[in-house]
């Protein structure tokens, strides 16, 4: 049985990690403006995912309790290919959301990298935002580490 984990684990990593890519290249083509609005849905998103009562099953269609992913990054990702800008932003910070909740706590090391990557791309977000009011610095220490 395991196994069986461990190969799910594995499927479900090499996954997330072909959607961080496409997710991180929707990122770098942001203005700052952009990523400034980015910034504050994300917000948003990690509080809604760590409010709800299954955070890694947020924005799931038919979520099952017990099962260890939804299809909460499907979703983003289709709202990330968009050419809606509104609908490819709320697609990215549901994606991070999503992807932070589902990586945070696995034991297998490939999704331990994939957290750590996960993190890394809300970093360089908050980074690259530049200066922000004063109540929302602290956010990324706060809500996602």
């Amino acid at each position: 049985m395991k196994l069986v984990f461990r190969t799910l684990a594995l499927a479900r990593y090499l996954t997330l990690r072909n959607q961080l890519k496409d997710l991180e290249k929707a990122i770098s083509h942001l203005s700052l403006d952009q990523r400034r609005a980015l910034y504050a849905l994300s917000q948003k998103e990690f509080a809604n995912a760590a409010a709800s009562a299954v955070p890694h099953l947020y924005s799931s269609e038919n979520p099952e309790r017990y099962s260890p992913w939804g299809n909460g990054t499907a979703i983003a990702l289709e709202r990330i290919k968009s050419d809606n800008l509104p609908l490819k932003l709320r697609g990215i910070a549901l994606w991070l959301a999503v992807a932070y909740h589902e990586t945070k706590d696995v034991p297998y090391g490939e999704m331990q990298d994939m957290h750590r990557n996960v993190l890394r791309t809300v970093r360089l977000l908050k980074e690259s935002v530049g200066n922000l009011p004063a109540g929302d610095s602290q956010w990324a220490v706060t809500k996602v580490a």
